[in-house]
């Protein structure tokens, strides 16, 4: 299995052929239904070879994997044609496979993926686009096609009632995110739309609504902010800001990134890329200072009023490769959890001035963390662990954290 899920097969010449819903080790005849220079993609005609593995997928919506083109099935997951124990070798072996190719580190310390505690109902956040009928919907597979959606397994149990319940004009609006607070029971919903003018709502729901318009969000009903509890801690999350889609494996991130850095009493921990600060607030307790560095001024206000209680944080608003150089301190340690296309190489420069001892580096893209760990063993970092965790059961992304210690 290939990073990005496909199956990954080669031609007798050699060439590399990528099959979506097929499944390492099976046996299948495949047209190929685009070539590009170096690889090509293909479609299963027919599994002559099944793998003990394959299994029917549990929604109506999940692509059939036989002789047909697939824009009318949502492109959200991509192995419920796989069973769980399997999905979960495979990650392992996808993130073994990047460290060894981009990194090339052939044996790198990758440790078995610690699984979902649930495999299904578990995202506490749902981005849906909307159609001229006014349903919800997700893309199709490599598509802008528009796949109306009547159930989804992934959602968990308070976007599944607001998903039921909410009604839309024909063509009223663009898109609709849902979100939900599991352990606090809170829901918001966000609705999407270019025309600016501000919408009437009505809704007999316990529910938060806001209302976006290009860059501009604003409050409609209930309250401006959701609210999640992961572990002791309450967090207050803004409408735009970034949040774990996964509250019940969440505290296993925090956890590892805990166990990873091993701090002290006398630390400076820089929580870089530090969101509303799940890392670095869960753990202020335990070192002398925090310095939160984050990019959306927004979410930093969210980051502020979820540490009243703690008085040794610092915040800075901003790039990390632009707020490093002005921090006049010692860093220690360090977590960073950056988006998907990984550290700017002038922030993990920026970084690795500082000298912190040891870095947690929280990751949700195994061919950039692969990639950034090379440039910080250059650095003079060695790499230690890196501890695969699966938020994204029934898809084939990967949560990574990796222990990096200077030399």
């Amino acid at each position: 299995m290939a990073q990005g899920g496909e199956a990954l097969a080669r031609a007798e010449n050699g060439r590399v052929i990528f099959v979506p819903y097929a499944i390492a080790g099976e046996t299948a005849r495949v047209e190929i239904v685009e070539s590009r220079r170096g690889f090509a993609r293909g479609r299963v005609l027919e599994i002559l070879e099944p793998s003990p593995q394959r299994i029917t997928p549990r929604c109506p919506h999940f692509p059939p994997s036989l002789g047909i083109r697939h824009s009318s099935f949502c492109g959200g997951c991509q192995w419920q044609h796989i069973s769980y124990a399997a999905q979960c070798e495979f990650k392992t072996q996808i993130v073994r496979d990047q460290f060894a190719r981009v990194a090339k580190i052939p044996d790198a310390p990758v440790l078995p993926i610690i699984p979902a505690r649930t495999e299904w109902f578990y995202r506490n956040n749902m981005q849906f686009v909307v159609n001229e009928n006014g349903e919800l919907c997700l893309l199709a597979p490599d598509s802008h096609t528009r796949v109306p959606i009547h159930e989804c397994f992934v959602a968990d149990e308070p976007i599944r009632e607001m998903f039921k319940t909410l009604e839309l004009d024909a063509e009223s609006f663009d898109g609709v995110t849902l979100r939900a607070g599991e352990n606090t029971g809170e829901k918001f919903i966000i609705l999407e739309s270019d025309d600016p003018e501000t919408p009437e709502i009505e809704t007999d729901e316990a529910v938060s609504i806001a209302f976006r318009s290009g860059d501009m969000t604003v409050p409609i009903l209930g309250n401006e902010f959701l609210h999640e509890k992961i572990g002791a801690r309450v967090f207050r999350i803004s409408p735009d800001s970034f949040f774990q889609v996964n509250s019940a494996m969440a505290p296993t991130l925090v956890e590892l990134v805990t166990e990873f850095l091993a701090p002290r009493v006398t630390d400076i921990l820089l929580d870089a890329y530090g969101g509303v600060g799940l890392f670095g607030l869960s753990r202020a307790d335990k070192v002398l200072r925090v310095i939160e560095v984050e990019e959306n001024p927004n979410t930093v206000e969210d980051a502020k009023s979820n540490a009243q209680a703690l008085n040794n944080i610092e915040f800075h608003v901003g790039r990390v490769e632009s707020i490093l150089p002005q921090i006049e301190s010692g860093i220690d340690i360090a977590v960073i959890d950056p988006p998907r296309a990984g550290l700017e190489r002038a922030a993990l420069d920026a970084l690795a001035a500082k000298r912190p001892r040891t870095i947690a580096y929280v990751s949700c893209d195994t061919a950039t963390l692969a990639r950034d760990v090379a440039r910080f063993i250059e650095h003079g970092y060695r790499l230690e662990r890196v501890q695969p965790v699966d938020l994204f059961p029934q898809t084939y992304h990967i949560e990574c954290v990796t222990k990096l210690v200077l030399l």
